[in-house]
């Protein structure tokens, strides 16, 4: 797997990233998602220098041909409630023409530190030989990533697989590169060094579903 770390130079990922972090900035519920779509623009932006352009001949308003490129590839964006949606929307701006999918993928509890990943809700077109790109703000474990990269599976295999995270743990980035295809690319703004026993990224920025929707009974 490929990683993709922005923070290794500073840049306005930096800047987004640390309003979402800060706590008397981060509860303008307004403005954190707008930094998530600012985020998702950013990670597009960047993920489209990887792709494949074809060259069209195209007329002026000069009555000139000129040679423009344009993506060849067959995009889905990929995104798993309820958090990711913001960050999606970031996505979408910019492959204003992709196909979307949607995962509905909780942490279901069974004590009170222990819990399994469920997977409920599925929306997918069909993804042979189509690039993916799967996005969610927070990657703690990687575990709810990868088990929605396999609901999505079941709607074909894609020839290229993109993982996008505002916030990444160091352990969940090790499993994403252990379980996923060798192929894909993992495009992260941070990556923060460990979890907590309740398996929450820290420092991470807290729950971001709860920072941009409010909170859940």
């Amino acid at each position: 797997m490929i990683i993709h770390n922005f923070a290794e130079q500073p840049s306005l990922v930096s800047q987004y990233l640390t309003e979402m972090r800060d706590t008397g900035i981060q509860t303008d519920r307004l403005r954190f998602r707008r930094n998530l779509e600012r985020l998702g623009e950013i990670f597009a932006y960047e993920i489209s220098k990887t792709l494949t352009y074809s060259t069209e001949q195209i007329t002026t308003p000069l009555g000139v041909q000129a040679p423009c490129q344009i993506i060849a590839e067959p995009i889905v964006l990929a995104t798993i409630f309820r958090a990711g949606v913001p960050f999606h929307q970031g996505f979408l701006r910019y492959f204003d023409n992709a196909e979307n999918a949607f995962v509905s993928a909780y942490r279901k509890y069974k004590e009170k530190e222990n819990f399994d990943i469920c997977i409920e809700y599925l929306a997918s077109p069909l993804l042979d030989g189509k690039t993916l790109v799967l996005c969610d703000p927070m990657l703690a474990t990687g575990a709810s990533m990868e088990l929605s990269y396999r609901a999505l599976l079941t709607k074909g295999k894609p020839g290229k697989v993109h993982i996008a995270s505002v916030i990444a743990s160091q352990k969940a980035v090790d499993y994403m590169a252990a379980v996923m295809p060798e192929d894909s690319e993992l495009w992260v703004g941070v990556i923060d060094p460990e979890i907590n026993a309740h398996s929450y990224i820290v420092p991470g920025l807290g729950d971001a579903g709860d920072l941009a929707y409010g909170t859940k009974e």
